[in-house]
């Protein structure tokens, strides 16, 4: 009898967590496809939408960071495209061909550009503004065309390292470059916050694990997880 009401029990938690599982998978879809489906309609017709975009330089309130570029916030921090991938932070499509919209700093820190990079930068903050005593990195990429030549600002060539800049540097121009010559992405700024490695170092930002929800600092909702499919803009006080 004992044995029966475990196994009852045991089906009952793991049906109820397949169920639970199904039904977070059919939200997260469907959030996911409401917003791609917006992203279609800015590339296609980013006139048509102008109440949708935000522009390059806005402070919402109190926010510590101002927005790095022109355009419409397509993707969000957490959105997921594939089973076991979450996207690390926030894709601003300008709505142009690659090479045209501006990408500026956000705050201010130290600029590094690897050797090999081709389309990134990367923007140590000693001390973030929302946990003081905290070090993180602002990463900005795809500023390069679809083969990889960059639109990264001559003054940050490649091995640029630790180099001063200052909220609204300008720093190059949104592009398309994928990281495979030949297979553009759409024309976009992907930034994001990554957490410090502890050792001065920044951690892998592929993983969503190792960056920070962007909400807060910029002072609007954009969490995947939290927003319901609204157009993202400053958060009402």
């Amino acid at each position: 009898m004992k044995k029966t009401i475990r196994l009852f029990l045991f089906f009952f938690v793991l049906a109820g967590i397949i169920v639970s599982y199904f039904v977070y998978r059919s939200i997260t879809q469907s959030r996911n496809s409401g917003r791609e489906s917006k992203v279609l309609q800015w590339i296609r017709n980013p006139e048509a939408h102008t109440e949708w975009a935000i522009q390059a330089g806005t402070q919402c309130q109190d926010a510590p960071f101002i927005l790095p570029t022109d355009g419409f916030i397509g993707y969000l921090w957490g959105d997921s495209f594939r089973p076991g991938h979450h996207h690390q932070g926030i894709d601003i499509f300008g709505g142009t061909s690659a090479g045209v919209v501006p990408v500026i700093a956000a705050y201010d820190g130290y600029l590094t550009r690897l050797p090999d990079w081709k389309s990134t930068v990367i923007i140590r903050v000693p001390n973030d503004p929302l946990q003081p005593g905290r070090q993180i990195w602002t990463y900005y990429t795809h500023l390069a065309d679809e083969d990889g030549i960059s639109f990264i600002s001559e003054d940050f060539p490649p091995g640029t390292y630790e180099e001063f800049v200052s909220a609204g540097t300008f720093l190059g121009y949104q592009g398309d470059y994928s990281g495979t010559p030949g297979n553009p992405t759409g024309v976009h700024l992907h930034f994001s916050i990554v957490k410090d490695g502890g050792e001065g170092g920044f951690l892998n930002e592929l993983d969503i694990n190792n960056t920070l929800d962007s909400s807060p600092y910029f002072g609007m909702n954009l969490n995947a997880h939290e927003n319901q499919g609204e157009i993202p803009a400053c958060l009402q006080e």
